[in-house]
């Protein structure tokens, strides 16, 4: 076989095995991305429109725990384009699914002060890690 026979040959091959490589990061912005299918390793980046000026806060209920790992704390950042004090931003959190199987995330958005009111606002998203 030729150099440039090999060459080409194995440059298909690579191509190939990137092409079947799921994207390391997932983002989730909305209830309708869900249900969300991952993999085993794969990162999952949930943003959801948040304003912690009007006392409410995301509170995560179940984190999926059996199959999705937090990499971190909610992150908060207001719009860049923003001046005004009080604006909404989104609050973010980072996972990783970890293990095969299936799991919940949920959360809520109410004032932390009033758990007996009912939350303004919730996400539900069934995680299936393959």
């Amino acid at each position: 076989m030729t150099p440039t026979r090999l060459l080409l040959a194995s440059s298909l091959v690579l191509l190939t095995a990137c092409a079947q490589q799921p994207r390391q990061n997932v983002t989730v912005e909305n209830q309708r991305d869900c249900p969300m299918q991952l993999k085993n390793g794969q990162n999952m980046i949930l943003s959801l429109p948040s304003n912690p000026t009007t006392g409410y806060r995301w509170a995560i209920q179940d984190s999926a725990g059996g199959v999705l790992k937090s990499l971190g704390p909610e992150v908060y950042h207001n719009p860049e384009n923003s001046d005004m004090i009080g604006a909404a931003g989104q609050s973010t959190w980072r996972f990783q699914a970890f293990a095969t199987g299936t799991g919940r995330l949920r959360l809520t958005y109410q004032q932390p002060w009033e758990p007996e009111v009912p939350p303004v606002q919730s996400f539900d998203c069934p995680i299936v890690v393959n």
